[in-house]
């Protein structure tokens, strides 16, 4: 069994939630790991050369709708409070790395996560708990880890890649369409995530596996 508090990682929040609630499970309750997937270089080096380019800049440069306020990509670590639920004997609290975040000058806060992909309406939904769990820690934290609040907007930087050609170098270019995918923020809806997510934990048994589960 695990120690109480349960340590919850906000990518699986999205990912490993959707893909298998066995596997999410087997991870938290009884400590079985998938095995490690390798992971493609080139999303890595993209991933620092965004970082690296909106580093200091306005949050107008992120989306013209966005207050006034500055770009920081110092990828903090963040870690909440406990996480204590009625009804419930478990309890969970949240920890990861966020890419961004954005200092808005009303004292208020943004949190951004980037993505390297065509954008799509159903990212939002998706990526909401990810967002939402970096923003419940920065408002709850734990002792001596990063305090910040209001968190006011959360949301995805979603970079589309796209080539030309150029005939006179025989040369590839790669330039990249952003889009600012914006996640309304209510903290009431991701503790009622958090919920659901300590009901599954609380089985005496692993649930079924999920229909598309490449592991179970």
């Amino acid at each position: 069994m695990p120690t109480n508090p349960i340590k919850l990682s906000p990518s699986d929040l999205t990912f490993l939630w959707d893909e298998c609630p066995r596997c999410f499970y087997l991870k938290y309750i009884q400590r079985i790991m998938r095995p490690a997937a390798p992971f493609p270089s080139i999303f890595g080096a993209i991933d620092r050369l965004m970082k690296a380019h909106f580093a200091g800049r306005p949050a107008r440069e992120i989306d013209a709708t966005l207050p006034p306020g500055v770009i920081s990509v110092s990828e903090k670590w963040v870690e909440s409070l406990p996480i204590t639920l009625p009804d419930h004997a478990l309890s969970c609290f949240v920890r990861g790395k966020i890419d961004a975040m954005i200092s808005f000058e009303d004292g208020s806060y943004g949190v951004v996560d980037f993505k390297t992909s065509e954008p799509k309406p159903s990212q939002i939904p998706f990526y909401s708990r990810q967002l939402h769990a970096y923003a419940y820690a920065f408002e709850h934290p734990a002792p001596d880890k990063p305090n910040l609040s209001p968190i006011s907007r959360l949301g995805l930087l979603v970079e589309a890649p796209h080539a030309t050609w150029v005939e006179s170098t025989d040369e590839i270019n790669f330039h990249f369409t952003s889009t600012w995918l914006e996640i309304p923020y209510k903290e009431a809806g991701f503790l009622r995530f958090i919920d659901k997510v300590l009901d599954l934990l609380e089985l005496p048994e692993p649930p079924p596996a999920g229909e598309k589960c490449e592991y179970c």
